[in-house]
């Protein structure tokens, strides 16, 4: 890498925030805003469809998904993304961010549509296919981690990067939101033109045949928005940093921005052709990286990992701690289409009090206050929020009146709850996304990023299925049809609070990145300076926390 800095680069660096960078937002965000929608709607379907196809007659309970089926249709979505974050990342530093950045978006699209169709009509052949389509669902999706942020940060300026990759995945934010208000909006319908009576009054009846649309469509919607978008993400030219600094073209990367930008963009003849006749650096393999960014790889991924084991725990399972603690009402005093009301609704209150006001206070503040206060910030009080619920849980759930609770301060514990989603995203759940786009190389960007998100997605994992079984009560008469014991909600709340403690101590292994340009966070800038002081090359300059 040339010791000064490409007059291209120098340019984004400093650029004043224009409507290229509004367009970026957007187009990317809207790959967001479908992520959210197909990863998260599943949660206020997955009742509906234990309903449909696990109905037992004479059963007290309505039909629930069994255990392996229910951890299968939650899951494997995750199990899909994790897998498309390792192999888009990787290909999006090997074939570039643009020529990617489609084929992410018409999977999402295709799979969306084929989740909702899921041929068959046993449960066994609607499950399958359903968990199949949601795995590649999954799999595109996960190539819109890295991509997206990646294609951001190389497009901002140093100024605000940080607000405008936070600003992008904030439309996972409206993902959720839109995720719940589709549900409602659907089932609204629904159950107005097909009533039906509750379960314990006619269990049969109280699941109409026409419930079998409901959860498709829901799924369906999530193609819209990703179609919409596919246009303008072609039309994206490639960006700067990785044409100039991968490719070695840096006299087409002045050209590319000279146009975006609506500015004459003239490069050196000596630096065009010191990019061009430069070697190839270090690798993802290498010591020289494992010392360089050794440490800031391990931030990023163990941070990451243990927000997620929590945040998707408390996500996809809101439905069973709001029947826990008695805010939704218990199934049998529901018909089917009511029940996917009731779920929707509360997710949506959620979303609208606490996750989507999270992600821009992070927007506003993020390059004023810095990624490491933030992050840092998010942890402990997602960490005193989660001991509060968890600690006096039985006071806050009340006790056992047949099958809700009475006497309990239901309103207290939705509102501490509700606390842990707005520092979840007004803290790490943004800031684990946003710093892996800026501290590594070029080369090796969207592979780190890719990296990071994945081991993101293994907790996700985790915390999806442990929850799902973990949060079964200690009585056996309480137990969900098709589960052993668990350790209850209680404990389970107390685990997530140590996963959150945990989180805020790994944070110290993360880079502050706020204020500068991407190419002195991730040392391209000096590996020549240093070489000629006589410095090993191999030294990272950058500190591991703010000063």
């Amino acid at each position: 890498m040339a010791k000064t800095q490409l007059e291209v680069l120098n340019a984004l660096d400093v650029a004043k925030t224009q409507w290229y960078h509004f367009t970026a937002i957007i187009i990317a965000g809207m790959g967001f805003f479908t992520d959210a929608y197909d990863l998260f709607c599943i949660s206020t379907v997955t009742r509906l469809l234990g309903r449909i196809y696990y109905y037992q007659e004479g059963n007290s309970k309505p039909g629930s998904l069994p255990p392996n089926v229910s951890a299968a249709v939650n899951g494997v979505a995750l199990c899909g993304t994790l897998a498309g974050q390792l192999f888009f990342g990787w290909l999006g530093d090997k074939m570039g961010r643009k020529k990617v950045y489609g084929m992410t978006l018409m999977l999402m699209v295709i799979c969306s549509i084929a989740s909702g169709l899921s041929f068959g009509h046993t449960a066994k052949s609607v499950m399958t296919t359903l968990c199949f389509f949601r795995f590649w669902l999954g799999f595109g999706i996960g190539g819109d981690y890295p991509l997206s942020a990646t294609i951001m940060s190389e497009y901002a300026n140093k100024k605000t990067r940080g607000a405008f990759i936070a600003a992008v995945f904030a439309m996972q934010g409206f993902g959720i939101l839109a995720g719940g208000a589709v549900s409602i909006i659907v089932s609204v319908g629904f159950k107005k033109h097909f009533r039906a009576p509750n379960y314990e009054t006619d269990p049969k009846g109280s699941t109409v045949s026409e419930a079998d649309f409901v959860w498709r469509l829901i799924l369906m919607f999530g193609a819209m928005p990703a179609a919409m978008t596919y246009y303008w993400r072609m039309k994206m030219p490639e960006t700067a940093r990785y044409t100039a600094l991968v490719e070695k073209n840096a006299k087409q990367a002045a050209a590319d921005m000279s146009r975006v930008m609506q500015v004459d963009i003239e490069e050196d003849t000596s630096k065009i052709d010191e990019i061009a006749s430069s070697g190839p650096s270090f690798g993802l393999f290498s010591s020289q990286f494992l010392k360089r960014h050794g440490l800031h790889l391990l931030g990023t991924t163990t941070t990451w990992f243990l927000l997620d084991i929590a945040y998707y725990s408390q996500n996809l399972f809101q439905k069973d701690i709001f029947t826990a603690v008695g805010w939704i009402p218990a199934g049998r005093k529901m018909n089917a289409i009511e029940e996917v009301y009731r779920i929707a609704k509360a997710q949506t209150i959620i979303a609208l009090c606490s996750t989507v006001p999270g992600y821009w206070f992070t927007v506003f503040f993020i390059d004023r206050i810095g990624r490491f206060t933030i992050q840092l910030m998010g942890f402990f009080f997602m960490t005193v929020f989660m001991f509060a619920l968890a600690i006096p849980y039985n006071h806050w759930r009340g006790i056992k009146c047949g099958d809700s609770f009475c006497d309990g301060n239901h309103i207290a514990f939705v509102v501490l709850y509700s606390f842990t989603f707005f520092f979840a995203n007004f803290g790490p759940n943004s800031t684990t996304f946003i710093v892996p786009a800026e501290v590594f190389p070029a080369r090796l960007r969207s592979t780190c990023h890719g990296i990071s998100a994945a081991a993101g997605k293994a907790g996700a994992i985790v915390g999806a299925f442990g929850f799902l079984y973990a949060a079964q009560s200690t009585h056996k008469s309480e137990v969900d049809t098709g589960y052993h014991k668990g350790i209850g909600v209680k404990n389970s709340l107390i685990v997530l609070g140590v996963t959150n403690a945990l989180g805020f101590l790994f944070t110290f292994l993360v880079p502050e990145t706020n204020g500068k340009s991407l190419e002195e966070l991730s040392g391209e800038n000096e590996e020549e300076e240093e070489a000629a002081a006589g410095l090993p090359r191999s030294v990272s300059i950058i500190r591991t926390a703010p000063a």
